[in-house]
């Protein structure tokens, strides 16, 4: 009985083990199976050297509030050739012509013999890849090289290889550059860097990667096995800015010409629309080493932006002081400024330029007197310091606006709780120390004032857009319908006209229209010290009776004589404001008289009149043919087919030009270098002009245009 157990044991001991081995065995047969029958292609490709790769799709382009491209991609290539594709006849036939024109094709000039001589040895030695030159050519250059011998048989019978790489490219140069941005990727890590709206939105306009197959060769490159992707990518997205490329070009030349005047080291200028917080010109300007003056950092929203605001940060003292029910205060009432000296502590002494005596409190804000200034906060804050600092956080002074773009500024406002705060502070807070704001903070605040004390969000991308079609659509945010009380929003408003009536800004006063705004200059801290450098703005909005536009200005450490903000920054304002309240607020253009242009019907809708030095680069780089028929640098078009024909558009200087079917750009540059003044209404390109092409021109007559997308 117990032999009889023990056998028993010992079969299902081997029982056991016959399993296991059988089921090992069938998951190798499995394996083995799945690997030459399912992946096997893969493993196979892997072998021979091929794989799935990716192919970057077409970024999606940035856009103007007309439509304008700020920021494209446009396609160039890369040349290679598998000189072992063609047969004897063809390579025979063609090798020598091919070398010929190759020699004068790229830029980098080489003898025809070098083509002939590298493609014969690599024929011979059967290399199928071979790139014949780094230069990336453009669309017009590949058609070009796709008509040469050989090249013209195409890839399965010739061996021509065209590799599409993407480049980015900015039609209007250093316009809105900084704001543009851009965007790169970290080989290392495949961490993305960068700035402005290209890193901001890159999720949508980045695109899906496709996928190609590609085979490895000798020498490490990779050369893609056909023409088609396996996956194709999908392009980007599209993304509409808020921003007006005609203003943006305007502000742009007032503030570099200025900028020059004043030998400064930055400057800045933000101009917005009151009631849709939509930015509508975004300049930053700073000299470079070579003393040219470029955009390449943010001052007005990022860090390099941040900056005591000094006496424009007076409004938002003046708002405290008013929003408080239990401070007994009114415009009417007096304060003593006596020698514009005033000692708080030994080494805390606080100054005005000048001696003012007794002021009221509205003359307090218009000759921006800091002695006077700090004494009403001193007075009714002082023993609850904490009150203040919590009206500056209702105002939303203490926090990100949350803009579009990456990389907004955090402002800094210091709190009683704060280590570093001292019996100085509150009266050197009250005239702009001791705290920084990004110029976009500021002036968010002197628009909320504009906006009767509604707080908007500042907005640059108005909606995305694809295949002509909106795929969202961004309104601005009311961060606060009621930020500040209306009786103080009035009172406020009071004090800014104020100041440039009667105040520090009365030189850009004029009886044309209304403008509203504070002057700011602050001394610069180096090296822990202040200096007599100086940090100059004017913030403000116009016209005063009925606020359309809120802007900031900042000019940084002029170097001249003239070096507050009263007669540094508020005449750059000054020149915006003329700018916009000719052009856009003046009249209603409803006394033009509509002229037909035929022009509206050509074929190629996107290219009527304009610069033509401008409008070869666009052809070029979009593979376009053109021709010439006129010397003249001013035209307008005629379609044939499939080309483009520049003819005659310049007029004697004495007689008004033709500017129909031109961009408001070049117009403007046109009309206003023959003296003439400008309005417009609508978007897009000209398509009427209230006087007649080869009339006598009036030097200062306005001319009214009419546009259309």
């Amino acid at each position: 009985m117990a032999k009889t157990g023990i056998r028993k044991y010992i079969l299902a001991r081997v029982r056991i083990a016959f399993l296991v081995v059988a089921l090992v065995a069938l998951v190798i047969v499995y394996k083995m199976m799945n690997i030459q029958i399912v992946e096997g292609e893969r493993w196979s490709s892997k072998a021979r050297g091929v794989e799935m790769r990716d192919v970057q799709p077409t970024r999606g382009s940035i856009l103007a509030d007309d439509g304008s491209l700020l920021a494209t991609s446009l396609p160039f290539y890369r040349v290679a050739i598998d000189p072992t594709v063609a047969d004897s006849s063809i390579f025979e036939s063609g090798i020598d012509s091919l070398g010929m024109l190759l020699s004068n094709f790229f830029e980098e000039k080489r003898e025809p013999s070098y083509y002939v001589n590298l493609l014969r040895e690599d024929r011979k030695n059967n290399r199928k890849y071979h790139i014949l030159s780094k230069e990336l050519i453009s669309h017009e250059k590949y058609k070009k090289l796709s008509q040469f011998p050989i090249f013209r048989e195409g890839r399965n019978k010739g061996g021509a290889i065209y590799e599409q790489v993407d480049q980015r490219f900015l039609p209007f140069n250093d316009l809105a550059r900084r704001t543009i941005g851009f965007v790169t990727e970290e080989d290392s890590t495949q961490s993305l860097n960068g700035r402005g709206l290209e890193y901001s939105f890159n999720s949508e306009l980045q695109g899906v990667a496709g996928e190609a197959l590609y085979e490895l060769i000798a020498g490490g490159f990779w050369k893609p096995v056909d023409d088609m992707s396996q996956v194709r990518p999908k392009p980007g997205i599209d993304i509409q800015t808020t921003i007006d490329i005609n203003l943006q070009d305007t502000v742009h030349q007032i503030l570099q010409n200025y900028l020059r005047q004043y030998k400064a080291e930055y400057g800045s200028i933000i101009l917005m629309e009151v009631a849709t917080g939509e930015i509508k010109a975004l300049v930053n300007l700073g000299i470079n080493s070579n003393g040219s003056y470029v955009e390449n950092n943010n001052y007005a929203v990022g860090d390099m932006g941040l900056a005591e605001p000094g006496s424009t940060f007076k409004l938002m003292s003046m708002a405290a002081l008013f929003e408080d029910e239990e401070i007994p205060i009114s415009l009417e009432d007096s304060v003593q400024t006596g020698d514009g000296v005033h000692k708080y502590y030994d080494d805390a002494i606080m100054r005005d330029v000048s001696a003012l005596g007794k002021l009221s409190v509205q003359e307090i804000f218009e000759k921006s007197s800091n002695v006077g200034m700090s004494l009403l906060v001193w007075k009714y804050f002082r023993k609850n310091p904490e009150k203040y600092y919590e009206y500056l956080k209702k105002f939303g002074l203490s926090r990100p606006l949350g803009f579009q773009m990456a990389g907004e500024a955090q402002p800094y406002i210091k709190s009683p709780s704060d280590s570093s705060w001292s019996g100085s502070t509150l009266p050197w807070m009250s005239i702009g120390y001791e705290l920084k704001l990004s110029p976009l903070q500021t002036l968010s605040f002197y628009n909320t004032v504009a906006n009767n004390g509604v707080m908007v969000e500042p907005i640059i991308v108005s909606q995305t857009r694809q295949a002509g079609k909106t795929l969202k659509s961004f309104d601005a945010k009311v961060l606060n319908n009621q930020t500040i009380s209306e009786k103080t929003v009035k009172i406020l408003q009071t004090m800014l006209r104020g100041a440039v009536e009667n105040g520090t800004a009365k030189k850009i006063d004029t009886k044309t229209y209304q403008i509203a705004g504070k002057t700011g200059t602050a001394e610069k801290v180096r090296n822990g010290e202040y200096t007599e450098d100086h940090y100059t703005s004017f913030a403000g909005y116009f016209p005063a009776d009925n606020p359309k536009y809120s802007c900031i200005v900042i000019i940084d450490d002029p170097k001249t004589d003239k070096r507050y903000a009263s007669e540094v920054a508020a005449p750059v304002f000054r020149r915006v404001s003329d700018v916009v309240y000719q052009r856009y607020l003046h009249k209603p253009l409803s006394e033009v008289e509509p002229t037909s242009i035929d022009s509206l019907k050509m074929r190629l809708p996107f290219i009527r009149a304009g610069y033509r030095p401008d409008l070869d680069l666009v052809c070029s780089q979009l593979g376009i043919k053109t021709e010439t028929q006129t010397a003249q640098q001013w035209v307008k078009t005629k379609v044939a087919t499939d080309t483009v024909m520049w003819i005659d558009n310049q007029a004697a200087e004495s007689l008004v030009p033709d500017v129909r079917g031109m961009r408001l750009r070049d117009a403007l540059y046109l009309l206003e270098n023959l003296g003439m003044k400008v309005a417009f209404e609508g978007k897009g390109r000209i398509i009427s002009q209230s006087l007649n092409p080869g009339v006598a021109i009036q030097k200062g007559k306005t001319i009214y245009l009419k546009l259309k997308e």
